[in-house]
């Protein structure tokens, strides 16, 4: 066990600790799962950085740190359409959350092809994860701050984020495209 991956193991420890912060009966109680969130965020920066930086990567670590991430989002976006269940945060969190569920199999198939370079992760996908972290962080603490309507610009956030999750995802798809066009072919 190593630096990178203890943090790797803290995120998915934070998001139980996350859950139930989010639910507790207190007015403050959005500000400190925000406060959850933003530490979750942090190790996903830092533990790839500390990675590569003391040499420190493994194959435990290539697995663990997507799926840490896709849980964490996962469960955030769940809570918050169920705190807030209009269309209009619906759409995008289904389309974020089915994008990393197709992504992830798409990967796992290229893999057992042999061609997983193909699909890593792209300058677009370090992008949507920024923008689609800043959205989180900003939908989850809601409150308005000095008259700035923070949970509507983590919509609109969250907006940018689905479009840049779609291109990242036709990227990858373009990627695979031949080995995609072969196996049909096989069919």
């Amino acid at each position: 066990m190593n630096i990178p991956n203890s943090l790797t193991l803290l995120r998915i420890l934070l998001i139980p600790v996350f859950v139930v912060v989010f639910y507790l009966p207190f007015k403050w109680n959005h500000m400190l799962a925000c406060c959850i969130f933003s530490l979750a965020a942090i190790t996903d920066i830092l533990d790839g950085y500390l990675a590569r930086k003391l040499k420190q990567t493994s194959t435990l670590g290539a697995f663990l740190d997507p799926v840490a991430d896709k849980l964490m989002v996962a469960v955030v976006l769940v809570l918050l359409v169920e705190q807030d269940p209009r269309p209009l945060l619906a759409l995008p969190a289904a389309v974020i959350i089915g994008r990393e569920i197709a992504v992830s199999a798409l990967r796992e198939w290229m893999a057992e092809l042999g061609a997983r370079s193909k699909v890593s992760v792209s300058a677009y996908g370090k992008i949507k994860t920024i923008t689609q972290m800043v959205s989180l962080i900003l939908l989850i603490f809601r409150t308005p701050l000095m008259g700035i309507p923070i949970y509507e610009i983590g919509l609109v956030l969250l907006y940018i984020a689905v479009i840049l999750t779609l291109w990242s995802m036709f990227q990858y798809l373009a990627s695979a495209w031949p080995k995609l066009k072969e196996a049909m072919k096989d069919q």
